[in-house]
């Protein structure tokens, strides 16, 4: 068995756009390395974060046409085990974000505005998987 030293960081995306996760796949597991986990069904997000244990979440707010993302972070940021994870959250909807900014300050969560290039996106991730006291850095990846 591996050790959790060299084992790639994991990344758990949430999110029902498949274009999106197929780009988010693509790049970060395997331009990146990461070990990259999808959930698209936002009712099952918290327990498949709870399972997973990911170094990372990044997660949509607007999933099945509904904002159930706000929950979901929610579950995510009151759960002990959960609490520690890293979250980058992932909309379009600009005023959305700003309304929940001091809650998202709160809980130390960063914030990646649709669209966006993937230079921000490589950076956040690195910023938050530098966050995380169990993930694995980019020089124990090589």
């Amino acid at each position: 068995m591996p050790s959790e030293a060299h084992r790639p960081a994991r990344i758990v995306v949430i999110n029902d756009d498949t274009d999106f996760l197929t780009l988010m796949s693509e790049l970060l597991s395997e331009v990146e390395g990461y070990d990259v986990k999808v959930c698209r069904e936002g009712n099952r997000a918290y327990q498949f974060v709870k399972e997973q244990q990911p170094d990372l979440v990044i997660l949509d707010i607007r999933i099945e046409g509904q904002e159930i993302g706000w929950t979901i972070l929610e579950c995510l940021t009151l759960d002990p085990q959960t609490r520690p994870i890293p979250l980058i959250v992932c909309s379009a909807a600009i005023r959305d974000l700003q309304d929940h900014q001091p809650m998202l300050d709160q809980y130390g969560i960063d914030v990646l505005p649709k669209p966006f290039d993937l230079d921000t996106l490589l950076r956040k991730v690195a910023n938050g998987l530098s966050r995380h006291p169990d993930a694995p850095t980019i020089s124990d990846q090589s």
